[in-house]
């Protein structure tokens, strides 16, 4: 997958010194809260949204981690 960004960024830290960094990859990160009546509803939910809205699945991946929020069932 082309990187633009995280050739950029490599060729620049080059430019530093930094001969040492061999690849980067510049990404995204997206936090959001959801309620849902299992963790598997809400695993299932969350790969619908990234392939539907949240990633382009043709050009990017994607994972997503589920945390429990403190008094609500995940």
């Amino acid at each position: 997958m082309l990187d633009p960004a995280g050739a950029a960024v490599q060729t620049g830290l080059q430019h530093l010194g930094y001969d040492s960094v061999e690849q980067i990859r510049i990404g995204k990160y997206i936090e959001l809260s959801l309620q849902a009546e299992t963790e598997a509803i809400a695993r299932e939910q969350l790969d619908q949204m990234c392939d539907q809205l949240l990633a382009n699945p043709v050009i990017e991946n994607y994972r997503f981690e589920l945390e429990a929020v403190a008094g609500v069932a995940a």
